[in-house]
């Protein structure tokens, strides 16, 4: 599941997965529109339930500072490879 919410200015993208080993991973990244610069963090969930309370918070908080969801698909959508081709460009 990956899901994103924006701002006038700013963005944060979440990815909820598996890993090879079945663990279930939140990535999220962070930062302004148009430009590389921002972060990206990696929280390992105990299971699945545990990984939709966060993104669960997640979109409380930015409901509260004025983010707007723009976007929430299934990772293997066209549109979920557009996000997480933004999100590899933090690892780089």
């Amino acid at each position: 599941m990956i899901i994103r919410w924006e701002s006038h200015h700013d963005y944060v993208l979440v990815h909820v997965h598996q890993d090879m080993f079945g663990d279930w991973i939140v990535s999220r990244s962070w930062g302004q529109i148009g430009t590389q610069f921002g972060g990206l963090k990696h929280d390992l969930a105990e299971s699945y339930e545990q990984a939709m309370t966060w993104v669960s918070d997640l979109a409380h908080i930015q409901a509260s500072r004025g983010f707007t969801k723009v976007l929430e698909a299934t990772a293997d959508s066209p549109e979920a490879e557009d996000a997480m081709r933004q999100m590899s460009l933090l690892e780089g």
